[in-house]
Order: C-alpha cells, then structure tokens, then sequence
C-alpha cells in the first residue's frame, strides 16, 4: 500500500531480493521501529487518555484512521533520507526560500521542547508513584541520564538501548488482561461510533493527530536514515548507489508498515484501556498520564497500576531522545553545521549544543508555573496544525526529480501522502472554526 511495486517503478525489488529482505526484517527494524515507538510518548499516552476517559470507545476509529497515514508520511520521509543522504531540513532548504525553512524549524524547536518538558514531568511523576521519592529530582535525573547518553555514547551503540526500550509500550497489552472488555461493542464502535460533533470531540481528534502524525517524527526518521547510511561503509545515498535500492526501499517499507502498526496498536490499547475503566466509571477529568495510573488502580487493580506506571518512564526514556535528537537535526541542517549523533561533541559542537538547550528547556518548564500537561496537550494541537505545511513541503520534496533522481515516490505514496496532509489541515480549520 505505501510502495506498492509497478512495472516502471526502479525500486521494485527481484523476487529473490524481496526473500533476503523478509528474512532479515527483523534484524534491521531501526528507525522505522524506533519512531513508532517515540510515537506512544508520555505526551502520547496523556492524549490517549484523555481521548478515551472523555470519549470512551467511540475515539478508536480515530486512532485506526491515522495508520494508513502516518505509514506514508514516515514511509516519505525515510525515502528523502536515504535517497538524497540528507536530512528533511537540509532537503528543504535547497527548494525553499529560507525564511520558510526558518520558520518551520522554529516552531518545530518549541513544539519539541513544550513535549520534552511534559514528558519528563510525566517521567518523573510515574516514578514518585512507584519509589516515593522528590518528583523534580527524579526528573532532573532522567533529563541528565538522556542527555548524558546522546552525547558520550555513540549512535550505534545508543540505538540498542532505543531497541530494547520498545518492549516497555508492551505494558498497556498487558493492562487489558486485567479488566472485562465486551469486544463485540468495542468493534461495533471502532467503527460506527455514537458520537455528536462538538468542539471538543474536533480538538482532541486535532491533539489525537499532532501526537501521531507529529513533525518530530518526520525530521528523526529521516535523519536516522542517513545516520545509519552513514555508519555503513558499503552503503551511499541511493542517488549515488542505485543499486542498492532494491532492498533498502523495501526494507524501510516493512520497517515504516511495522513500526507504525506497533505504535498504534498501543495506542489503540491505551485508549481502550481507559475507555473501559475511567470513562466507564465516569473519570472523565483524566489530564495526566500520572493521574490515568492513579486512576486505574481502584478500578483494575495493583498489576495495572504499576504497568501503566512503568510504561511512562520506558516510553519517556526513549521519546526524549527523539524530540531533542529530532530539533538538533532540523536546526542543525537549516543551518549548514554539522550534524550526527555518531559524531563526537567537538566535531558537531552547534548540533549537540541544540540538543542540550531543548532538554533544558524542556526540564525548565517542569519548574515555571505551567501546567506541563495543558502545555503537551496544546502542544500536540499545534504539532496538528504546523505538521501541514511541512508534510506538503515534504511533498513537494519527495516529488521531485532534482533531489530524488530516478526514485520520486510511487504513485501510492503520492496519494496517501497528500491525503495526509489534507486531512491534517481540514481538522485544523476545523477545530479553529468550532472554536
């Protein structure tokens, strides 16, 4: 469905290219994995919640909605990054003028660092209901342990950490087995909902969509495909090697399909998860992840309480990264310095200070007087909203033959990844015209 193989398609793999690559599928899952996880962050998971305690069951359609979705806009933005070598910052700045490059990396840095303050408020928060201990502390140390290992230990290595970290969105499979679910009416309203259309309902879908379709993505998959290009002595960006398109086009279709399936199933999970017991009970003023922990373990008990709890601080150790590493990226490329987590901080001193400044930003909220959580929920809207004009700038990009060479995007790519973006700004119009 995202790159469907055509006849006049150059990237359409050989059969016998296609076998090596489904074999070895696993193995090399890296960015697309990596991203789809970063997607169920802290910020995500507070989302959800309030998206299920509020609405019940009903939301889930939106969540099985977005898949086909993201899976093209990610699937587009890996191919610019391993087709041209180039991050989509560095990308955009050779077809647009640059104030609108400018722009577009600015919000993306306060969008980031908004999320990046809630998360670590939300990782912090989970652990003190787990340890007891000084929420601001526990905070303090998890952004210092993330900052600590994006800058002293080199990618190859940290990605294994990011890998493995996954398995902790596994937490919210395993909150269900704790409770009843009628999966009959789950179905029946996943996909025939009872819902009336209020302003609300159109805000959090807007939230539900800046959270999964966020820009952070788009600028981290596509950069860490040139990281990992990069690393390989072999390998070259796809302009230079085309030979090698066959198996890498293919390996980050499954890599996007995969990673992107695993992030909605869980949040399709945590939404049902407090659909079933807040919503179900009436706790409908769910505005933390923290507070949906809480919350659930009167409802389903201890076990859930402490998975829940315990895929907040997983989930945010590896979201932070991302949304530091993701505006490092950005800025970095925009302005022409160097850039690589595998770089040590000396060579990229500019990339790595970008890096630092949004993780202490980030932690810096967590001590104004701001609600971290209202802020990542309006946050998520404006992800919704300035995703538009970079998902249609991605698009222009990834259609051009200047940049791409033989390898635009296929026709499929082409239509989900417009019909994206229009549905990303029809929301967005949406929302500011209910207001």
């Amino acid at each position: 469905m995202i790159d469907e193989p055509r006849p006049a398609d150059s990237d359409a793999p050989h059969p016998v290219v296609k076998r090596l690559v489904s074999a070895s599928i696993f193995r090399r899952m890296g960015p697309g994995l990596i991203t789809g996880a970063a997607d169920d962050d802290p910020g995500g998971i507070a989302t959800y919640s309030q998206a299920g305690a509020q609405f019940g069951v009903n939301i889930l359609g939106a969540i099985v909605f977005t898949y086909p979705l993201l899976a093209a806009i990610q699937s587009i933005s890996a191919r610019i990054g391993r087709v041209t070598g180039h991050g989509l910052a560095a990308n955009m700045a050779r077809v647009f003028p640059r104030p609108i490059l400018v722009v577009i990396v600015a919000l993306l840095f306060i969008a980031n660092a908004v999320n990046i303050g809630a998360d670590l408020a939300a990782m912090g928060a989970a652990a003190r209901l787990v340890t007891g201990w000084n929420a601001h502390v526990l905070t303090v140390g998890f952004a210092f342990a993330s900052l600590g290992l994006q800058i002293f230990v080199p990618y190859h290595r940290y990605v294994r950490y990011l890998k493995w970290l996954t398995l902790a969105l596994f937490a919210y499979v395993g909150v269900l087995f704790t409770v009843q679910i009628d999966w009959a009416e789950t179905l029946a309203r996943t996909f025939f909902p009872h819902i009336a259309i209020t302003g609300a309902l159109v805000t959090t879908i807007v939230a539900i969509l800046g959270t999964t379709i966020s820009p952070y993505l788009m600028f981290w998959q596509a950069s860490e495909e040139v990281e990992d290009e990069e690393a390989d002595p072999e390998a070259g960006p796809l302009t230079e090697k085309p030979e090698q398109a066959p198996a890498e086009l293919s390996r980050i279709r499954w890599d996007t399909l995969l990673g992107m399936g695993f992030s909605h199933l869980i949040a399709f999970f945590i939404v049902l998860t407090t659909a079933v017991t807040l919503f179900a009970t009436g706790r409908t003023d769910i505005e933390t992840s923290a507070q949906a922990a809480e919350a659930l373990r009167p409802i389903a008990g201890e076990f859930a309480f402490v998975l829940f709890t315990l895929g907040v601080i997983g989930t945010g150790l590896l979201a932070v990264p991302v949304l530091a590493g993701s505006a490092a990226y950005a800025i970095s490329e925009a302005a022409g310095w160097r850039v690589g987590l595998e770089r040590q901080w000396r060579d990229a001193r500019g990339f790595y200070a970008i890096l630092a400044l949004a993780t202490l930003i980030g932690l810096g909220i967590d001590y104004a007087p701001i609600d971290p959580m209202k802020a990542l929920f309006w946050s998520a809207v404006l992800n919704g909203v300035i995703a538009v004009p970079i998902m249609a700038a991605m698009m222009i990009v990834v259609s051009r033959r200047q940049e791409m060479g033989d390898f635009i995007a296929t026709r499929s790519q082409r239509i989900f990844g417009w019909a994206a973006t229009l549905v990303m700004a029809v929301a967005a119009v949406a929302m500011i015209a209910l207001w």
